[in-house]
């Protein structure tokens, strides 16, 4: 099993080409398997005038209250991809962003993307998503926001347009920045694999690495999260970002429940543990000295370590038969 997991540098780079590298290096040195960010034109996916999400405005203390101009500072210049891609390849990771709309998804396949990303924003976005299933790649795409009947809706769109329900990952979402343990609902995430039967993944919004991890355990392919070089940093998702230190844990704590989930499911004794069974386990030993051919009795006989005599479990039978031979005090009874 490999969790498929996405280190969310979104618009953390702050429209500065420099920390871009820089979070790819961090998300690179994680062990993420992706770095990923986010490609769009203001123009074609915000009217002027629509307001900010309060998290937003939380985290951005502007006269400007408008996303139109806060998405419009965070565009990623098109001359950035190739350089950031090559990058990224040398740096061992994967490059890979989110398009918000449909110039920015062809954009991103004339590069060669792997995989589309589709926002929680989108999912329900017909047209869009028609356009994004139509290029024929594996898709990701979030749900924040949606619920059971949303979601299959879109699923069948992406379906019926090309793509087959096995090349798609559906992520669990909630797109508060940052979210509360309360509103996590992380059994959701189980409810869309039971309804849907497709893979399941989450992407986790909440402060610090616990429910990434959890969800791993519970069966996620993929994680997503947000990551920054520095949550001081002004910026909408700044605050709900894990440093790159707790980014590297994040990443380490999932390899590891990946390596504890992997075993048959068979209950029985590990290949490391079978040398423990006669240090730990006890057998049927005489309590004081035992003469030949007197009765083993409750008085005469205990359970005390090692394990590599007769087992506790045949009590019953081993108590009122006589003793064929002398015992010590301590010493393991024989039939």
């Amino acid at each position: 099993m490999h969790t498929l997991i996405i280190a969310e540098a979104g618009v953390n780079h702050n429209g500065d080409f420099d920390l871009a590298k820089k979070l790819i290096s961090a998300a690179a040195k994680a062990g993420a398997d992706f770095v990923k960010f986010q490609t769009f034109k203001a123009d074609k996916i915000v009217i002027k005038n629509a307001k900010k999400a309060e998290y937003q405005e939380r985290n951005i203390s502007d006269s400007d209250d408008s996303q139109y101009a806060m998405l419009k500072k965070l565009e990623m210049p098109e001359e950035w991809y190739s350089k950031l891609i090559q990058y990224a390849n040398k740096q061992g990771i994967q490059f890979l962003s989110t398009g918000f709309d449909n110039e920015s998804v062809d954009f991103l396949d004339r590069l060669g993307s792997p995989l589309f990303k589709i926002p929680s924003g989108e999912i329900t976005n017909k047209p869009y998503l028609i356009h994004v299933a139509r290029k024929g790649k594996p898709i990701i795409f979030s749900t924040g926001m949606a619920n059971l009947k949303e979601i299959k809706a879109a699923l069948e769109v992406l379906i019926e347009n090309g793509v087959t329900k096995e090349e798609i990952s559906v992520l669990h979402c909630n797109t508060e920045y940052p979210t509360s343990m309360e509103d996590v609902n992380l059994k959701a995430m189980l409810s869309i694999q039971n309804e849907l039967g497709v893979k399941i993944g989450y992407s986790d919004h909440t402060l610090g690495i616990e429910v990434p991890i959890a969800a791993v355990a519970l069966g996620a392919t993929v994680i997503e999260k947000h990551f920054t070089l520095d949550r001081n940093l002004l910026g909408p998702d700044h605050k709900a970002s894990l440093n790159p230190d707790e980014l590297k844990a994040m990443v380490n704590a999932i390899r590891n429940i990946e390596k504890a989930i992997s075993g048959s499911g068979i209950k029985e004794p590990s290949h490391s543990e079978q040398k423990n069974i006669t240090v730990v386990r006890r057998s049927i030993v005489a309590t004081k000295p035992i003469k030949k051919g007197e009765s083993f009795t409750i008085k005469n006989l205990t359970a005390k370590r090692p394990g590599n005599g007769i087992s506790p479990m045949l009590w019953d039978e081993v108590i009122g038969q006589k003793a064929s031979r002398n015992f010590e005090e301590d010493e393991l009874i024989e039939l």
